[in-house]
């Protein structure tokens, strides 16, 4: 090729426009609302410390009364809450609540998941045998069952599900825990919208109800920005910053 003909093809090459192909980084959307959704043994007060840190930052927030009663009473409770929120939506669940989001989350408003200390399961998934895999936590051991439903003894519930707690506050808790459906843990979702959401993990090192490794095992697999809390199963409770700041992430919110 003559030095002219060379020189021809580089001016071609500068004069055309350039396509270059960039790998996108995953955007977070930001949010106006956060829907959150307690566990077993549990009711909407368990948000209590983090709903603050959430308004303060500018985010409308909602807390479902979970009924426990079934997985379809549950996911309905929460596609109502959801139905009422105007705009991108970020769904937060604690415990068993992990399981409704897991179904609930693939409306068009959500944006994004947030998992604390909480289950997730795939579609039609046997997650109690998967959940066999991992060594059973001890609070498990204080269930007791009447006509169908569930409540933890108070020796479980302050030793190992509320450890990290505040003794009075951990009190105040078990007063208000919810009798929870003994079928619901067997209940199996039809969709695993952490497979089309973003999701976050908040993983409870000292958690004595979901083992950690299970916990980590969860995120892992979803694929989910993950944090880890010197915190027991109620992080919620007793992390209430560190958990809001997670959800925050999730909104596209500046950190507390």
């Amino acid at each position: 090729m003559t030095f002219w003909r060379s020189l021809f093809v580089a001016a071609s090459l500068l004069a055309a426009p350039i396509s270059l192909a960039h790998a996108q980084t995953p955007q977070t959307v930001k949010a106006k609302n956060v829907v959150l959704v307690h566990g077993a043994w549990a009711d909407g007060s368990s948000w209590s410390e983090v709903i603050p840190i959430l308004q303060a930052a500018g985010l409308n927030v909602t807390a479902v009364q979970n009924p426990l009663s079934s997985l379809a009473d549950s996911v309905e409770a929460t596609k109502r809450a959801l139905a009422e929120q105007d705009g991108p939506t970020v769904l937060v669940a604690h415990s068993w609540g992990g399981t409704v989001i897991s179904q609930v989350g693939t409306d068009p408003k959500v944006t994004g998941l947030v998992y604390v200390a909480a289950r997730a399961p795939d579609a039609n998934e046997d997650f109690v045998a998967l959940s066999k895999q991992f060594p059973t936590g001890p609070a498990r051991a204080g269930i007791v069952e009447r006509d169908g439903y569930t409540k933890l003894s108070e020796d479980a519930f302050l030793k190992y599900f509320a450890n990290g707690v505040k003794p009075e506050q951990a009190k105040e808790l078990y007063a208000v825990q919810w009798p929870t459906a003994a079928s619901i843990f067997a209940g199996r979702t039809t969709e695993a919208a952490w497979h089309s959401k973003p999701s976050w993990y908040a993983v409870s090192k000292n958690d004595y109800t979901i083992n950690p490794d299970f916990e980590r095992f969860l995120a892992k697999r979803m694929n989910a920005t993950t944090v880890e809390l010197d915190a027991g199963h109620l992080s919620l409770v007793s992390h209430p910053k560190e958990v809001a700041n997670l959800i925050l992430d999730a909104a596209g919110y500046p950190r507390s």
